[in-house]
């Protein structure tokens, strides 16, 4: 194939613009998916993908274009996640293309992530083709969007298509904007070898698959693949493209985007955004962009069943070869038994996974709390790094406690402007600024605490805005903050996977709303139950869980009082004696508590 005949591109939206059902367009219409296999959202490939309307999992697909100038083409399509928490993977798979078709929902118009992707995509020298999708819908405000588009990109009106991916509407268009506004990829194909890998799979039998574009050089069968992440080599058996499946080639040449098999038996070796050379024409300096994927919330995962504690082990050993950014760990927890600390990119990404293991591995789980991850520093100057607040080290040891703050921006209609601010500034949000993308939608910019984040504000975003704001975010940095860790004891015992890590100012209203909170869902025993708060040694909050009583005194009828109080101070030793060694179920609502108190 000439190079000048190739196009690799991908689609950016925000969620639910219709992103994969364009895809599906694409596809039908050049035949590359059989008409008895098509389906919606062809490329989605989970259950939950399809249930929820969204990607979890890039699919690339290679699509034979045969276009009206009477050249044949070869469209690599880079299918990206929408979501936010995989914002990285996202930028990798940008950077594997020279073009982005920009997909805007005609009655939604601009949102937080059709922005934050479009910024991805011009930091990466991308030609964007702006789209407005779903044009044929009664609430469509073609005009409106239209205007957000211009004010976003700077492109002009003739500039935009007018589409909808459902019915088809402006397909042709869009076919002749990749040919003709995208541009080839360069010709590198005699210089050392350098493939991006922007994604991975895993397969029983043929190990570890990276995806990879092709940037410099060629790759084929026979050499020996190298990666700039780590020291190992492994040779490569095989390389090819796909459609829906793993076509096999001869080799992979400069601009072309596909799979190398070399019996790569560790995941852990395949890092997104890492660089692969061969031998023997390898390359000295790996392409650029590379970062570590790091977790940014923590959560303990816990078999209800102590005795599916290996069984849950293997559950997670699986998902782990189909998703490298799923960190874990063994973890002990005295209330919980044995189970795992693990590490996800975000909420959606740990909702995913915790749903994953519940449907197919039928493991069922009691979580914890999700916690971010704080950067304590000791009065002897060593940094520790707290996913946990079991790891958190005594108070007295603490010089000061660092949070992550979070660069977030909130599209919303005008109106709701006010009572945005109002719920940032609850959550120790600090203002930075408001844009006006048009005279009815505005684009606000705060820096938020991702402990704050954690909870419940996207739900209360949605409703303080009856669900028309989006929301982004991403890392800003780590700041000093007035932390402190908030202890729950039950019957005296500390409950580890009840303990929070909160904002000083909060700490005796949280006390106080979870004491009442765990007074309510612990089930009642034959003996009284206190439940604390505590910050250190100091009890803030306190509530009791009253004791079921037994009437001993019911077969006395009569006679003298010494029998009633013989058996009541029978029952009294008793009843001390059962507190002194009785242990205390905690329901799983329990352990949510903490994330239904409000301040």
């Amino acid at each position: 194939m000439i190079q000048e005949e190739i196009r690799n591109f991908c689609i950016i939206a925000h969620i639910d613009h219709g992103k994969s059902t364009l895809a599906d367009r694409l596809l039908e219409d050049t035949n590359t998916v059989a008409k008895k296999d098509m389906q919606d959202q062809v490329l989605d490939s989970m259950d939950l993908e399809r249930e929820r309307g969204i990607t979890i999992k890039s699919h690339p697909i290679q699509i034979h274009y045969q276009h009206n100038d009477g050249k044949s083409y070869i469209l690599n399509l880079i299918d990206t996640p929408g979501h936010v928490d995989f914002s990285y993977e996202v930028s990798r798979s940008l950077a594997a293309c020279e073009g982005a078709l920009l997909l805007v929902d005609a009655a939604q118009g601009v949102e937080a992530q059709t922005v934050s992707n479009t910024y991805l995509a011009i930091e990466g020298n991308l030609n964007i083709v702006p789209i407005i999708n779903k044009v044929d819908l009664p609430s469509a405000q073609i005009e409106k969007v239209t205007q957000q588009l211009i004010e976003l990109i700077g492109c002009d009106e003739n500039d935009i298509i007018l589409a909808s991916a459902k019915d088809g509407i402006g397909t042709q268009d869009i076919f002749n904007a990749i040919i003709n506004r995208i541009p080839a990829p360069q010709q590198n194909s005699n210089v050392p070898t350098r493939a991006l890998i922007f994604d991975s799979t895993y397969n029983n039998y043929r190990g570890a698959i990276p995806y990879v574009r092709v940037v410099d050089g060629v790759l084929k069968p026979g050499s020996t693949a190298m990666f700039f992440g780590h020291n190992h080599e492994y040779e490569i058996t095989e390389v090819g493209h796909f459609v829906l499946k793993m076509i096999k080639a001869k080799e992979l040449r400069s601009g072309d985007v596909g799979y190398v098999i070399a019996n790569i038996r560790d995941l852990a070796h395949i890092l997104p955004g890492d660089t692969l050379t061969a031998k023997p024409n390898q390359a000295e300096e790996p392409l650029p962009g590379f970062k570590l994927i790091k977790p940014m919330v923590f959560s303990g995962l816990y078999p209800s069943n102590s005795d599916d504690y290996n069984q849950l082990r293997k559950a997670l050993d699986k998902l782990k070869l189909n998703d490298a950014s799923l960190i874990y760990e063994p973890e002990t927890s005295e209330a919980l038994g044995f189970g795992f600390r693990c590490g996800f990119l975000g909420l959606l990404h740990m909702e995913i996974i915790q749903e994953r293991l519940e449907r197919e591995f039928e493991v069922n789980l009691v979580t914890t709390t999700p916690n971010a991850r704080y950067l304590v520093v000791q009065k002897n100057g060593q940094e520790v790094e707290v996913d946990t607040p079991a790891k958190m080290p005594p108070s007295s040891d603490i010089q000061d406690i660092q949070e992550p703050y979070m660069a977030s921006e909130i599209i919303t209609p005008v109106e709701y402007i006010g009572n945005i601010m109002k719920l940032c500034q609850s959550i120790r949000g600090i203002y930075i600024n408001t844009d006006y993308l048009t005279k009815d939608k505005a684009q606000l910019h705060y820096d938020l605490p991702m402990a704050e984040i954690i909870f419940d504000f996207y739900d209360k975003l949605k409703s303080a805005t009856r669900g028309y704001a989006s929301f982004d975010y991403t890392l800003a940095d780590y700041r000093q903050g007035d932390l402190k860790k908030l202890d729950i004891s039950l019957n005296g015992e500390p409950v580890d996977a009840l303990s929070i890590i909160t904002h000083a100012s909060d700490a005796y209203d949280r006390g106080i709303a979870l004491c009442s909170k765990l007074k309510e869902l612990i089930p009642r025993q034959l003996f009284d139950v206190p439940i604390q708060a505590s910050l250190g040694t100091k009890v803030i909050a306190r509530s009791t869980v009253k004791a079921l009583k037994k009437n001993v005194t019911a077969k006395c009828y009569g006679g003298d009082i010494t029998r009633k109080r013989k058996l009541w101070e029978k029952q009294k030793k008793g009843k001390k004696r059962m507190k002194s060694i009785g242990k205390i179920e905690i329901p799983q609502e329990a352990l949510l508590a903490v994330l239904q108190i409000d301040k």
